[in-house]
């Protein structure tokens, strides 16, 4: 059997994942921070592995994330349904126009500002993890740190869960590649106006740890 590939953006959240993983047929790699960086490098291993003729069955994002008041708290398990690219578009007098919405052809959005989970992985990892919280998980290259933006946010994706900063990244690495996808979060502070003191990487981490033998 091919091996799952799972990314991680630093090497804190590879070794909590590897810390708690029971299916050694699992790779486990920090890929950068940033849906560029995490792309690209996601699509390099990809490219890769295709390449010695062991291709990977599947890649998960994973690692922690900022999660919405209400829908998922700190120490909290996050399964992303669909990653979005949340600031990639065009601000405008009416607000921001998503870069679906801005009429380019379709061969130059390549996956659009969405990218869904795929099933199969999806309901493996919702059985797997029954008490986590299932949404949309936004991807941003600037972390939210004010109330208005925070609430821009909440109007523009109601559904959303967590926000993060690599998900749509790997997301379209595996999508053009053929590879199924999904994302896996934890949260260590909630989306609002930027307080370190409230960040609770430790219990994130540990809830990663807790989380990984879904991973198989």
């Amino acid at each position: 059997m091919t091996a799952l590939l799972v990314v991680t953006a630093v090497p804190a959240e590879a070794d909590a994942v590897r810390a708690g993983l029971t299916d050694p047929d699992v790779t486990v790699t920090p890929v950068g921070v940033g849906p560029a960086v995490a792309g690209a490098a996601t699509a390099r291993l990809l490219a890769l592995a295709e390449a010695a003729g062991r291709p990977y069955r599947a890649v998960v994002c994973a690692g922690v994330a900022g999660g919405f008041t209400g829908r998922a708290e700190v120490g909290d398990t996050v399964v992303g349904t669909v990653s979005i690219a949340a600031d990639l578009g065009a601000e405008s007098p009416d607000g921001f126009i998503p870069v679906d919405e801005l009429g380019m052809p379709p061969a130059l959005l390549g996956a659009g500002s969405r990218v869904p989970t795929d099933p199969g992985l999806l309901a493996a990892l919702r059985a797997a993890l029954p008490t986590a919280a299932a949404g949309p998980v936004l991807t941003v290259s600037t972390v939210t740190g004010t109330t208005a933006s925070t609430d821009e946010l909440r109007r523009r994706h109601p559904e959303a869960v967590a926000e993060a900063m690599e998900g749509y990244g790997v997301a379209v690495a595996a999508a053009q590649a053929g590879v199924p996808f999904a994302e896996l979060r934890t949260i260590s502070n909630p989306i609002g106006p930027r307080d370190r003191d409230a960040w609770r990487l430790h219990e994130a981490l540990a809830a990663l740890t807790a989380a990984a033998p879904a991973l198989r």
